[in-house]
């Protein structure tokens, strides 16, 4: 059983793990807020279970308590053998749940650890103590498996949360299917740098708009892209109205939401994200990578894994624009290096971050836990 917030993150990071189990004959269930993906996870084989109480932005103590009581019962009567919770809070609050309802094989997912470490907010730095003890206690038990995407996030749990090495499994990202996401030629005409990702402020967007601003007034020649939507459950949300007017003056164009990324790559000439988040892997590089897009990204945990600077990429300090207006120059005014840098990035994605590898690697996490050869 997959226990997951949004129905559309399982889709887009967890779907392909959850069919490779169908496959190998288990019965496979995720819990999930239901919004517009029920039909796409049932056509798989997976079984649908709502949730309702649950929400990744609530700090109230009775819906709380309430998404608590919700998951018990659903543990419960699911009473699944196994059980796979990913990002913090369903971690926190299913482990608690299979705690309450006896199921003793866990696999844990965080795909970065920036909410317990690195957030600057009063509240997340309040929480911050019981946080770090609650995943000790959690990740330590009999059991249970933790994963997480880079070596900068495992020294972190086993040395601030004490947490048992033996216990953390490293899989680099959730994965990318290399077949959707060719290699394709630089596109001509004026260049577009593109930033796709949730439009939060810990993604660097502000800082991306400020580089596109001081581009404009400088001359150069360059289109800078946004792609993606808010995210109302997240205190670092843009507002749709911020991003519109953006837009509309010109700084920059939003094009919102997109289905089709791999034909939106194809028309970047860079990709660039200058994220501040406490990131695991960013999916989205590895799609960049795969569309052989040399890459603009801060010199931060997991993103810093991905990107080898000088050689698929450039790495940035983080928050600052000066440093990022520096990379980003340097690779549009040098379209032999674009090529070069983003050929480079196909090879390393097919070599360690395939789809394939990713699920190949999880489901052996689930064959050791249920004793399976």
């Amino acid at each position: 059983m997959f226990l997951v917030t949004e129905d559309w993150y399982f889709c887009t990071h967890r779907l392909p793990i959850a069919v490779a189990a169908h496959k190998a004959g288990h019965d496979v269930v995720v819990v999930t807020r239901v919004t517009s993906h029920r039909t796409v996870i049932e056509q798989a084989g997976i079984r649908v279970v709502p949730l309702y109480k649950l929400r990744r932005s609530s700090l109230n103590p009775f819906r709380e308590i309430a998404a608590l009581v919700e998951l018990v019962v659903i543990y419960r009567k699911e009473k699944p053998d196994l059980v796979h919770q990913v990002a913090l809070k369903p971690v926190i609050y299913g482990s608690t749940a299979a705690h309450l309802t006896n199921i003793t094989l866990i696999v844990n997912a965080l795909g970065g650890l920036g909410l317990i470490y690195s957030s600057r907010s009063l509240t997340t730095r309040l929480l911050k103590p019981a946080l770090i003890v609650a995943l000790r206690l959690i990740s330590n038990k009999l059991g249970t498996r933790l994963i997480l995407q880079n070596t900068n996030d495992i020294d972190v749990v086993t040395q601030k949360s004490r947490v048992d090495r033996r216990n953390i499994c490293l899989i680099r990202s959730s994965g990318v299917d290399l077949l959707q996401y060719g290699a394709r030629e630089q596109p001509s005409g004026v260049p577009i740098v593109l930033l796709a990702s949730r439009m939060l402020w810990d993604k660097g967007v502000g800082e991306f708009v400020k580089v596109a601003s001081m581009f404009r007034k400088e001359g150069v020649s360059a289109r800078f892209v946004l792609v993606g939507k808010p995210d109302p459950e997240n205190p670092s949300a843009i507002s749709r109205q911020q991003l519109q007017a953006w837009n509309d003056s010109g700084e920059i164009e939003w094009w919102g939401h997109r289905d089709n990324m791999p034909e939106v790559l194809s028309q970047a000439r860079i990709f660039c994200l200058p994220s501040y988040y406490g990131e695991g892997i960013p999916k989205v590089l590895i799609e960049a990578m795969g569309s052989a897009r040399p890459i603009v990204t801060t010199d931060m945990p997991g993103c810093n894994e991905v990107v080898r600077s000088g050689q698929n990429g450039l790495l940035v300090k983080p928050r600052d624009v000066e440093d990022l207006a520096r990379a980003l120059k340097v690779l549009l005014l040098d379209d032999l290096k674009c090529q070069q840098m983003g050929k480079e990035g196909r090879q390393i994605a097919e070599k360690e971050y395939s789809l394939t590898r990713v699920v190949a690697e999880t489901m052996e996490i689930y064959r050791e836990l249920l004793g399976k050869d």
